[in-house]
């Protein structure tokens, strides 16, 4: 099958209005086109709840005015700390209208996360439930700058209980008036590398998105569309790349949490419900594959994307297998996000690459003297300002947001190579490149191959230091259940790559783990097994 060339790609699809508020976008507009128009579907619960554009329009407006005799104004943080569910979308929607900054936190956040995050961001008011309530008032000392803790499952104490407080707003609301510039949503990135920073983005960060959802998923929206994504909605992959974007175009989501990853879950709802797009990160789709390698899907699906790390070649063919329907790349950052992409249904797909630049996008690999590579060269992946998904800044750190750039290129930290049709392959984090016998070795195609062995479930590979060879390349193999760990499994995984790439990418040690060091994004640190030796 012969591939389009890409070269760069500025143009966007759409041009975004001067005016533009986030929740007025994704709940308002079709509040007042199509009231009952299905926005929620909530699998929650013990029988599913569909929630209408009108209704969570007319809820996020309730709360807005609670929030607002609660003293929030426009620049207040104020942190939804809640699973997947329409809960999550009014209190977003609710701040946005008020022109507050929304801090969207993962549910898997603990008591030290959230304090970091709380005192970092200066966060004022805070959304949750009765978990979430309870974490945070363990975090000691209390954040200086919090005033008001808000549980959706009613007052406990100090917290106070959200229909409470919205039961006393009968009056009419007003959404700000804000600009496509100004401040809407700070998510912090998930802390690879050092401290976790807040990337604060202006609302103009939907509108980037949508483009770039309407390349990946080729003719949508189309009738009857439902998507679905299993990332946390706090997370900027579950909740830039498939939840607002789809809201914004009319298509209802699905809304199902669960306490850590359940495959069988996750095939019961593709069956039980006409699911016809999905975001589904790489780690989330190695676990599908390892607890049901021969399952397939029902063939409703009409694409899937996937971002966050390397997809790999065999997760893709197997994705393909399993859900009838091609399994494309998505690649950005929380600073700068939906760059790069695929989609097999137009034509613009390469093998072992994740794609080209997608609308709206200039990107290049770039040396670090900032000149453009020659194609097949490696560099850092870069994106040219002004960008649609552009980040504003880092909350509160000038020096951090100065160093991003080189000029106009928003630097990645990723290292990658570009062909000359524009594909750009993935070598891995800056820091994450392996230097062995004078060769550089991006850890993604070696993590490739070891899955493609029978007995592993995961893997990651780093770089150990060596005085011969300053960098040995290190496996470190999470085993498929039921296969024991021994000594010559391990040989036989390190002949297994070695045959399959290279004497110098093949793994020279192995080590085998119950379960890698994984981001609350599901990012694999690498950094935390580098410590590891």
């Amino acid at each position: 099958m012969l591939h389009q060339p890409l070269r760069h790609r500025r143009p966007a699809q759409d041009a975004a209005p001067a005016r533009f508020n986030i929740g007025t976008a994704v709940l308002d507009r079709w509040a007042a086109r199509d009231p009952d128009r299905p926005a929620v579907l909530d699998l929650n619960g013990p029988r599913p709840v569909v929630d209408s554009f009108g209704a969570l329009k007319a809820r996020s407006d309730r709360l807005a005015l609670a929030l607002r005799r609660l003293g929030v104004a426009p620049g207040d943080r104020v942190a939804v700390f809640l699973p997947q569910g329409a809960p999550a979308l009014v209190a977003q929607c609710a701040a946005y209208k008020l022109g507050a900054i929304v801090l969207p936190l993962a549910a898997v956040f603990g008591a030290e996360a959230l304090a970091y995050r709380f005192a970092d961001a200066g966060v004022s008011l805070a959304i949750t439930d009765a978990g979430g309530a309870a974490k945070i008032a363990g975090i000691a000392p209390a954040p200086a700058a919090l005033r008001t803790i808000v549980s959706i499952d009613g007052r406990d104490g100090a917290v106070l209980g959200l229909d409470e407080i919205v039961a006393r707003e009968t009056g009419a609301f007003v959404p700000l008036d804000t600009g496509i510039e100004d401040p809407a949503l700070m998510i912090y990135t998930s802390g690879t590398t050092g401290q976790p920073k807040g990337a604060l983005h202006a609302h103009r960060v939907l509108a980037g998105h949508v483009p770039g959802l309407r390349f990946s998923h080729a003719g949508f929206p189309a009738g009857g569309e439902l998507m679905w994504t299993p990332a946390d909605w706090a997370w900027a992959g579950g909740l830039l790349n498939a939840v607002l974007p789809a809201l914004h175009e009319g298509v209802p989501v699905v809304a199902m949490r669960g306490r850590g990853f359940d495959a069988e879950a996750v095939f019961r709802l593709l069956a039980d419900h006409p699911v016809t797009r999905a975001f589904v990160p790489p780690t989330a789709l190695r676990m599908l594959r390892a607890a049901a390698p021969e399952r397939v899907a029902p063939s409703r699906l009409r694409s899937v994307t996937s971002a966050g790390e390397a997809l790999g070649e065999e997760t893709q063919a197997w994705g393909r297998r399993a859900f009838g329907c091609p399994v494309d790349d998505v690649y950005g950052q929380t600073e700068c996000n939906y760059v790069l992409g695929s989609s097999a249904a137009r034509g613009v797909a390469r093998a072992g690459a994740i794609g080209g630049a997608t609308p709206g996008h200039d990107v290049a690999v770039l040396r670090p003297d900032g000149t453009p590579c020659r194609p097949g060269e490696p560099g850092t992946i870069a994106v040219r300002r002004p960008d649609p998904t552009l980040f504003l800044g880092y909350w509160n750190r000038p020096d951090a947001t100065a160093a991003k750039f080189a000029g106009d290129w928003m630097t990645t930290g990723d290292g990658g190579t570009m062909d000359g049709d524009g594909y750009v392959t993935f070598l891995g984090r800056d820091d994450d490149i392996i230097t062995s016998s004078g060769f550089r070795i991006g850890p993604v195609e070696i993590e490739d191959s070891l899955i493609r062995h029978p007995a592993v479930a995961a893997a990651a590979a780093v770089g150990k230091p060596d005085p011969l060879r300053t960098e040995i390349v290190k496996a470190w193999i999470v085993p498929r259940d039921g296969i024991a760990p021994t000594a010559a499994l391990a040989e036989e995984i390190q002949h297994f790559v070695r045959t399959r790439l290279s004497a110098h990418e093949y793994p020279r040690e192995v080590a085998f783990v119950a379960e890698l060091p994984m981001t609350a994004t599901g990012k694999v640190m690498r950094r935390v097994l580098r410590e590891r030796g």
